[in-house]
């Protein structure tokens, strides 16, 4: 990559929800030296966040103002000017595939937010040789979306292996607790991945070891046949436990992150990692595992999806500054070790906030650390990587913006 580029960082997408969210992140945290822009398809609608931008940090040198359509000549010229995007334009299996293309191809670093496992999964099949040859390392699903609990199986295989030097298993994550709500643009992506996919290929893309550069190994399922039917099962410090809704979105790149380190050996050849949401009691868990299982069903039906469509907001808006203020959510992981004696791990990571501010300040940080850090990302040395591969100058990083994790053992 030229270092004569023009820019350090374009945020592409920057007048949408999460793309506001994450450039007040960047004006309030990141380096002052910081060579930026805000892009998009409307000068006026970025030119107006430019100036909001100034009243909040008015000592700041203002970012510049980039015009680009969601075309092939736009983005590959946006691509040549800057280090590194970060796109927020989603859904982004319909929107997003030309800006992923156009940083492999030119070597430009890129990270999102999206949530779209078969996407994602498109895109390596493409684009990761590329990216390669390029030296661009490109991190989707990097806001809350995986990031966390990719992070959590990240720290706790760190902390294991460097205090007993063996590997874990049965990992399990939960979302222990949380208050939040969800944007137009996340619940109209729900609804358009459908439309887009087959349902074989959603299915297929969704095994937890789908996006594994390596085979998965074969391991007995730690819950009993009941508990999976219900849905809901009981673990010792976790507490009641259903399916989560990110569950699988999750898990493929937790592996994807087992995989892509050193073979598989950081984490162990044992490793299996399980992601859950922390209930009251039974008959909450078993209320939201149903849901969501026939939520899902009932989604399947094109007329559903399209009577939901007119129900719900569109994207670009999002919960409010002032309902979102006294949002947090808390993940809280168990692991434990793949040999004998048998010990076990905790890892938390706790943010106090919105969820979508939590995702600005993950896919900025991120920026940061590939732009100015060092990390396994840099030594893989390009690639469709993952959150984890960023290493632990991204959990230092997040740690002093208010993104805490701990972990110990049991």
């Amino acid at each position: 990559m030229s270092s004569e580029r023009q820019y350090e960082l374009v945020l592409f997408g920057a007048s949408g929800y999460t793309g506001k969210l994450t450039a007040e992140h960047i004006v309030k945290y990141l380096p002052t030296d910081l060579k930026w822009a805000l892009a998009g398809r409307s000068e006026q609608k970025l030119s107006a966040l430019r100036d909001a931008l100034k009243a909040i940090n008015p000592d700041r040198k203002e970012p510049g103002i980039e015009v680009a359509e969601l075309s092939k000549p736009d983005l590959d010229a946006l691509a040549k000017k800057t280090k590194l995007i970060i796109t927020t334009v989603g859904p982004y299996h319909m929107y997003g595939t030309v800006c992923f293309e156009a940083c492999a191809e030119n070597g430009t670093h890129y990270v999102d937010c999206t949530g779209e496992v078969p996407w994602v999964k498109d895109m390596i099949d493409k684009f990761h040789e590329k990216a390669k040859s390029t030296g661009a390392i490109m991190i989707p699903e990097c806001g809350i979306e995986s990031a966390p609990p990719d992070l959590q199986a990240y720290i706790l295989a760190k902390y294991v292996r460097k205090q007993l030097n063996v590997g874990i298993t049965d990992t399990i994550n939960s979302i222990f607790e949380i208050s939040g709500s969800v944007s137009g643009g996340t619940l109209l992506t729900v609804l358009t991945i459908m439309d887009s996919y087959p349902l074989s290929t959603l299915a297929a893309s969704m095994k937890p070891y789908a996006l594994s550069p390596i085979p998965g190994p074969t391991l007995p399922s730690p819950f009993s046949l009941l508990s999976k039917i219900i849905g809901v099962r009981s673990v010792p410090d976790l507490g009641m436990l259903t399916t989560s809704p990110t569950g699988s979105t999750d898990i493929t790149i937790v592996n994807r992150s087992w995989g892509l380190l050193d073979g598989g050996n950081l984490y162990g050849h044992k490793f299996n990692f399980h992601e859950f949401f922390r209930v009251r009691n039974w008959f909450q868990g078993l209320l939201m595992h149903f849901s969501l299982s026939f939520g899902m069903l009932a989604l399947m039906a094109p007329p559903v999806r399209w009577a939901v469509k007119k129900l719900v907001t569109q994207p670009g808006f999002g919960p409010s500054e002032e309902n979102s203020k006294n949002d947090f959510i808390h993940y809280k992981a168990i692991a434990k070790t793949d040999s004998e004696p048998v010990r076990r791990a905790e890892a938390t990571l706790k943010y106090h906030g919105g969820m979508y501010y939590l995702t600005g300040v993950l896919i900025a940080e991120a920026a940061m650390v590939i732009l100015r850090g060092k990390s396994p990302a840099h030594e893989l040395g390009g690639g469709v990587l993952t959150p984890a591969t960023l290493g632990e100058e991204f959990v230092e990083r997040l740690d002093k913006v208010g993104v805490n994790t701990s972990v110990r053992m049991l």
